[in-house]
């Protein structure tokens, strides 16, 4: 159950339809997670949905790269609804799903591309410490450029406030389905496994 109530279109105020039905008419297609609760401030579910579009839509990264950043940081912070929504489309943009089902265990993926393995790497660094080794951090503008680093920075932080949303209010599943990550035994976040210090990633 919800912490707080979740309007319906027909239970909304004027300006809070306005943002639900533009949201539901863009890239979305429809009012899902974090949104359903940023909506009772009607601004902030704005700003909130304009700053995701940009992230997640509109970027210099391959939208396959944007989705494993996002999945790294929905399983640091075990983020139900933001897993099961971008596992989906991580597969559908040509993530491995063997690396998306290793990841959503806890176990350590084996990546199909070099910079797969470099993303996982700079989410998880960032993630676990709240910084990114110079040699990560290098390596990330030698691939992506400037541009690309900081959105992609910008996208982990995106989904992190994400993930806190969705956790503090408890917002939850579409109806059947089942929570789909375990949540860490001692509670807290849940531990990125590295990569092993062998694995071959092919560029």
């Amino acid at each position: 159950m919800p912490r707080i109530p979740l309007p319906g279109p027909e239970e909304m105020s004027p300006a809070q339809r306005r943002v639900h039905d533009a949201v539901v008419s863009g890239p979305r297609g429809t009012l899902i997670g974090p949104l359903r609760a940023a909506i009772h401030n009607p601004e902030l579910a704005e700003r909130w949905s304009a700053l995701g579009e940009i992230l997640r839509f509109r970027t210099s990264l391959p939208k396959r790269l944007s989705e494993l950043a996002i999945l790294v940081t929905g399983r640091r912070w075990t983020s139900q609804v933001e897993w099961w929504v971008h596992a989906r489309a991580a597969a559908e943009a040509g993530l491995a799903p063997e690396a998306i089902e290793a990841m959503r265990q806890g176990q350590a993926p084996v990546f199909e591309r070099r910079e797969e393995a470099l993303i996982y790497r700079f989410a998880r660094a960032l993630q676990q410490s709240g910084d990114v080794p110079r040699e990560i951090y290098d390596d990330a503008v030698a691939q992506f450029g400037v541009a690309g680093v900081v959105e992609l920075t910008a996208l982990i932080g995106y989904y992190t406030m994400v993930s806190m949303t969705l956790n503090a209010h408890e917002i939850p599943l579409p109806e059947g389905v089942t929570a789909p990550l375990e949540a860490p035994i001692r509670g807290g976040l849940y531990e990125l496994p590295e990569l092993a210090a062998t694995t071959e990633a092919r560029s």
